[in-house]
């Protein structure tokens, strides 16, 4: 015989409940009903439930302790109940001897938990379907049923849960999420299932969910609350509300800096938002919807925080689903120039206007170089500098609904008024970084003046480009090959006939300041320029030192640069957090050394026998060519987010200076640092080498095509 156990906090539908007992009895069960609601007052219906067992439980702690009631008064109801009936003789006799034990309420969960914890062996169940399913499986295998949950009743539950979260929100959330309920995975899952009962209205249901979610995330379990979360959506048929919960999902994962499960569902949620408003006319929800796809889908805790990214596998499929969007493709769809933009005259010099926005780190040579040229009238704008300017050059949302429009919005009509008079000033703006300022300039019609936009690599991993109509750029520059390879897999507009010309321009730098004497003891000395990012991997660098070093002591890793900042996220946080745990030994004993930011690196360069770039992806990482010029042996990681493709460190540095893995990188030192002679010949032919094609000298004459021959 199969012992059931039935708690109930409220009121079931009694109706309903006889049924349901009729069932559990036709399987051979015995059905005991312990019930804190008040049995008297529905004596009638309880007589008609044919139950082998019911009992009255203490309905209140009124004649408990002093300590206990004032306890009781200040929690929820799940814990009152469990105060009020964990002593009962009665229910512990009958939970001992349970095959199955349901909770006919939310207010009766905690304490079905709470008994399971003392019967392992008995089934804990939400809803009299769950518990019905369980006395099935006892009935067919003849043994013991292993303990989960599935999806409750709407007649066992919806009412109930309708009530709890109408009129006491607050109870029923620390009801369903307290944390030793959440800890478990038995009372983890009894409320996971609750959130998609069939029948629950969209209201209740959303509500639940993030109730569910949220006591999760207080036990620990962040991907549980998103799979609610998600769980939840699959059940809402409102397409804006399904896109909250999914992004409120994803978001609590990425909050922990951890790659949400549930991104794509999110992603296309609320793109399907987008469309549909967007299809009615509603363009500021749609440009919103699709502000948030576009931020989702390119958060940087998913392709800079981390040491890999969606895009190294397969970069084109992963914006595939975005351009299927109806709202994505009239965004992307080019405008074009009224008409070409006209040579500068020979009778005066080119007026070139330089720009972007608070971050110069790659201008200052051009600035010099042209600022003094016979041939160019240079102005500089840092569109960072005015409130106004910097406030539309990164207003996306707005630049969205503009596009959408397709007419002339205020957005628009604003940038006209503040940038049209440096367009018509200049004969050729040149534009560095392609992000927000991009997207803002390409609004506008350029008018007769020519645009060059440079690219680093960090913007092919944000929403921006996707954002910037290339019809109006003429000319996109990239720092490497291969940054040109993935932009170019990312954003359609750029294999199109409209495409802007590309070109392969290397940074700016003075190397030939690097060339200092090294002395002998720098032979053993590795060195890594940059740590701030979790993309530079300094813990592929340390792994090289310790396996040098178990051939000589005399190695050291010497680290410039400031720390990675934990409040850029919890991804980042984290690999900080593990890198200093290595990290610790290492400079105690003098085989580490931490020298900070600089403003000095030449001196620095000069202590450095080895240079090394540990990092998982660069453009073409600067760090690495100064050391080169420095005469410092280069030793560059394949990065792994290229590696094997047609462009990658391979084809950007000579023949023997990348690696595939720690253990090639250090053989490559060893064998190059065996001799002071060895490592001075190394050095050498990396700095001419350095100093033939990254230069300033030799880079200077490819801007001087760009901008003075190429017109």
């Amino acid at each position: 015989m199969t012992e059931v156990l039935f708690v109930a906090a409220a009121k079931p539908q009694f109706g309903v409940l006889a049924d349901s007992v009729r069932k559990f009895n036709a399987l051979g069960a015995r059905v005991h009903l312990a019930a804190t609601f008040h049995l008297e007052s529905s004596a009638e219906e309880v007589a008609a439930l044919e139950l082998t067992g019911l009992h009255q439980l203490p309905q209140s702690v009124a004649h408990r302790s002093q300590a206990l009631r004032r306890k009781a008064r200040t929690s929820p109801l799940g814990m009152r109940v469990w105060m009020q009936s964990k002593s009962d003789s009665w229910l512990r006799e009958r939970a001992r001897k349970a095959d199955v034990m349901v909770a006919l309420d939310p207010g009766a969960v905690y304490t079905v938990w709470r008994l399971a914890q003392y019967n392992r062996s008995a089934a804990a169940m939400f809803g009299i379907a769950p518990g019905l399913k369980a006395v099935e499986g006892l009935t067919s295998q003849g043994g013991s049923v292993q303990r989960r949950s599935v999806i409750p009743p709407l007649d066992a539950v919806a009412r109930d849960v309708r009530r709890s979260v109408d009129g006491l929100p607050a109870a029923v959330m620390r009801t369903a999420t307290a944390r030793p309920v959440m800890r478990s995975n038995v009372g983890a899952r009894l409320w996971r299932t609750a959130v998609t009962a069939p029948g629950v209205p969209t209201g209740v249901r959303a509500a639940t969910s993030r109730y569910v979610a949220e006591g999760m995330q207080w036990a620990g379990r962040t991907s549980g609350a998103a799979i609610a979360l998600a769980d939840a959506a699959s059940k809402i048929p409102d397409l804006g509300l399904k896109a909250q919960l999914l992004d409120e999902g994803v978001m609590k994962e990425i909050a922990k800096g951890l790659s949400p499960r549930h991104l794509g569902k999110a992603v296309a949620a609320q793109l399907a938002f987008a469309d549909r408003e967007f299809a009615a006319g509603r363009t500021e929800q749609a440009a919103t919807a699709l502000d948030r796809a576009l931020f989702l889908a390119f958060h940087r805790v998913l392709h800079i925080d981390q040491l890999s990214s969606p895009l190294a596998k397969d970069a084109e499929g992963f914006v595939a689903p975005l351009y299927r969007s109806k709202a994505m493709q009239a965004l992307s769809r080019p405008q074009g120039r009224r008409t070409p933009y006209k040579k500068a005259p020979a009778d005066r010099p080119l007026r070139l206007l330089v720009t972007t926005s608070a971050n110069d780190n790659f201008l200052r040579h051009v600035l010099d170089h042209f600022g003094d040229h016979p041939g160019v009238e240079l102005r500089f704008l840092d569109l960072a500098a005015s409130k106004h300017l910097k406030r539309i050059a990164w207003a996306g949302r707005r630049m969205l609904e503009d596009r959408l429009s397709g007419g002339t919005s205020d957005y628009q009509e604003e940038v006209e008024r503040l940038f049209r008079p440096y367009l018509d000033w200049a004969d050729t703006v040149f534009l560095d970084w392609s992000v927000g300022p991009a997207g803002m300039l390409t609004t506008i019609d350029p008018g007769d003046t020519r645009i060059v936009v440079r690219l680093h690599s960090y913007e092919a991993f944000t929403r921006w480009p996707h954002m910037t109509d290339f019809s109006r750029i003429d000319d996109l520059v990239f720092v490497a090959p291969h940054v040109r390879d993935l932009a170019v897999s990312l954003v359609p507009q750029l294999r199109g006939d409209r495409a802007p010309r590309f070109h392969i321009v290397d940074n700016a730098m003075d190397l030939s300041g690097f060339a200092r004497p090294k002395p002998a003891e720098a032979r053993f000395n590795l060195g890594l320029i940059g740590i701030s990012q979790v993309a530079k991997d300094p813990k592929w660098a340390v792994d090289v030192l310790e396996r040098v070093r178990r051939h000589d002591e005399r190695y050291r890793l010497i680290l410039v640069g400031g720390d990675m900042d934990p409040k850029t996220s919890r991804a980042t946080r984290e690999y900080r957090r593990e890198f200093e745990k290595e990290l610790a030994p290492l400079e105690e004993s003098g085989a580490v050394v931490r020298l900070g930011p600089t403003d000095d690196v030449p001196s620095k360069l000069q202590e450095i026998g080895t240079i090394i770039s540990s990092s998982v992806r660069e453009g073409c990482h600067v760090g690495l060519m100064e050391g080169a010029a420095s005469a410092a042996v280069p030793v560059a990681r394949d990065w792994p987010f290229y590696a094997g493709k047609p462009n990658s460190a391979r084809t950007l540095y000579p023949e023997g200076w990348v690696v595939g893995s720690p253990e090639e990188a250090a053989k490559r030192i060893l064998e190059a640092t065996a001799t002071e002679e060895a490592w001075r010949n190394a050095g050498k032919l990396a700095a001419e080498h350095a100093l033939s094609v990254w230069d300033w000298p030799v880079v200077r004459k490819d801007f001087e095509k760009l901008f003075l021959e190429e017109r």
